[in-house]
């Protein structure tokens, strides 16, 4: 034992000058044959950037993702190309059938009466214009008309004959006359007086056929007449037989239903693509397989806060009176939006943050690209940026392509131009 203790005391200060001598020794020895074999990848080389180019985009190579031909038959992959096309957008809506304003008026009187007799006795009744609608007797009306009468009386007395009582007193010939003077004054108010009493009648709605007649036959009328002022259908009565009118109570609505008003409401965001004087299809369940053909003619300026709603008028004929008021209709406005870079919609695939598309690149080939999108209308979307026309993009099935290019971590290149 203590033999091989002072064998190992002497050996182990050694160990540390053995292995620096094997280190300079190794410097000048070849490398192993396995190294020499196999030299070590070189870096990737890159292209400089061209002038406006980012670094990041010159060492970006366009992602893809591939699908095997015999595989996209499977799933039902389908193509179609970018291609600039007419662009359309179709806004449907619900309108309403309303009274045309400017063919509804207002039956009333000016006087304080009763109703002595009414010819109009239900709603709904179709009235041609000037025809009578109700008699009004009137106390005042007819104390007026008798003054009317007595001034008439009186008028027609104030022929005072000339007298040559000047003459008998010697009074020259160019001297005015006292009573030719006095009769030129009464005669004057007579003629006055007399158009007032018959401006008076005019104003109570009496006409000048019933002031001629009070004047020939020197007898007053005992009731008004109320004659409708269009030709249309009642559409409200509040007269009653016997009833006390009063000045300016209403008693009929008059409505000419020969032309209707279509009320359509327009939501917000499509409010900025209708105009004046474009063209609308409107039908009706009511009649199935039957169009009818309009304009908008005006854009109401008041919009709905509760339906975020503006509302566009239509003005349509109505000749047999078979669109009546309060009926629904549908209505479709076509709009002409210019020629646009266009894609099928079902070609698009929202991420939340971007809109992707897969761009056949050949060979069973896909690239996922971000695309920026504009108007949407009849199935189709509009392509603002990030595809060129004659470029192939998947339009059905890309969902499958989707998820193959999740699990393969393939991803659209950012920033599309």
């Amino acid at each position: 034992m203590k033999l091989i203790a002072m064998i190992v005391s002497i050996i182990l200060p050694l160990v540390p000058l053995m292995l620096h001598a094997q280190g300079h020794a190794g410097h000048g020895a070849s490398p192993a044959p396995a190294v020499v074999g196999k030299p070590k990848a070189a870096a990737p080389q890159t292209k400089a950037p061209s002038q406006g180019q980012q670094p990041e985009q010159a060492v970006q190579e366009a992602p893809q993702v591939e699908i095997a031909p015999e595989l996209q038959q499977r799933i039902g992959v389908k193509t179609v190309a970018v291609a600039v096309k007419p662009f359309q957008k179709t806004i449907r809506t619900v309108g309403r059938i309303e009274i045309d304003e400017r063919n509804q008026a207002t039956v009333n009187t000016k006087i304080e009466g009763w109703i002595e007799k009414l010819y109009v006795d239900y709603t709904g009744r179709y009235v041609k214009k000037g025809e009578p609608l109700a008699e009004i007797f009137s106390p005042e009306l007819l104390a007026t008309q008798q003054e009317f009468i007595n001034t008439k009386k009186w008028a027609g007395k104030q022929t005072i004959p000339t007298t040559q009582a000047g003459h008998d007193h010697g009074v020259k010939e160019d001297t005015p006359e006292p009573v030719s003077v006095m009769k030129q004054m009464l005669e004057k108010d007579a003629t006055v007086t007399l158009e007032a009493a018959r401006q008076r009648l005019r104003l109570w709605d009496i006409s000048e056929k019933q002031i001629k007649r009070i004047e020939e036959t020197g007898q007053p009328v005992r009731t008004l007449t109320l004659y409708s002022p269009v030709s249309g259908y009642i559409t409200q009565k509040m007269a009653i037989q016997g009833m006390k009118v009063m000045p300016g109570e209403k008693l009929f609505d008059v409505a000419d239903l020969s032309h209707i008003w279509i009320v359509a409401d327009i939501y917000e965001y499509e409010l900025s693509a209708v105009r004046v004087g474009q063209p609308v299809k409107i039908t009706l369940s009511y009649f199935p397989g039957q169009e009818w053909a309009s304009r908008i003619d005006f854009i109401y300026p008041v919009f709905s806060a509760e339906t975020r709603t503006a509302k566009v008028r239509l003005t349509l004929p109505n000749p047999g009176g078979a669109l009546k008021p309060q009926m629904f209709t549908n209505v479709e406005i076509r709009i002409d939006m210019g020629r646009k870079l266009m894609i099928p919609d079902s070609a698009v695939m929202d991420t939340g943050k971007g809109q992707v598309v897969y761009v056949d690149r050949g060979n069973g080939f896909f690239e996922p690209r971000e695309i920026r999108t504009g108007l949407r209308a009849d199935g189709a979307v509009e392509v603002l940026r990030g595809l060129k026309v004659g470029e192939k993009v998947a339009s059905s099935a890309n969902f499958l392509i989707d998820s193959e290019a999740q699990l393969k971590g393939v991803k659209p290149l950012s920033n599309p131009k």
